[in-house]
């Protein structure tokens, strides 16, 4: 069962170590020792048995795809807070700069261009809070 720990041991070497994953590995552990433990039950010898298991459990791309997805959704959340803020700047720039561009070309006598930029502005300061409250 030595070589079950290391194998177990191998798979996980590369994910961080976190609760979660501690508990995942000792059940993973678990599960293919179960299995040798069937597999000598209908009569192979031990190494065959283990060899099987870890044949048949396969690797754990999936499981450390969904154990990745788990342990980052935080990080993705705070970039994709940090390219939203970053987007709603550069387009409310481009709004206002419309909004001027049209004042100044179609009524230079008049500057109203001033209140949609104030609610042009809401974009960018509610997407700022939002990406403080993930800091």
């Amino acid at each position: 069962m030595k070589k079950l720990k290391q194998h177990v041991d191998h798979l996980f070497s590369k994910m961080p170590v976190t609760e979660e994953n501690n508990a995942m590995k000792q059940e993973v552990l678990e599960n293919l020792e179960e299995k040798v433990i069937d597999l000598m039950a209908q009569g192979k010898s031990e190494e065959d048995a283990i060899n099987k298991a870890i044949v048949d459990f396969g690797d754990l791309d999936d499981l450390k795809q969904e154990m990745g997805a788990m342990a980052e959704p935080e990080q993705a959340s705070k970039d994709t807070k940090k390219i939203n803020l970053m987007y709603s700047i550069w387009g409310s720039v481009l709004i206002i700069g419309l909004l001027v561009f049209i004042n100044f070309y179609y009524s230079p006598d008049e500057i109203w261009f001033v209140y949609p930029t104030f609610g042009v502005l809401w974009w960018p300061l509610s997407t700022y809070f939002s990406w403080l409250r993930t800091k």
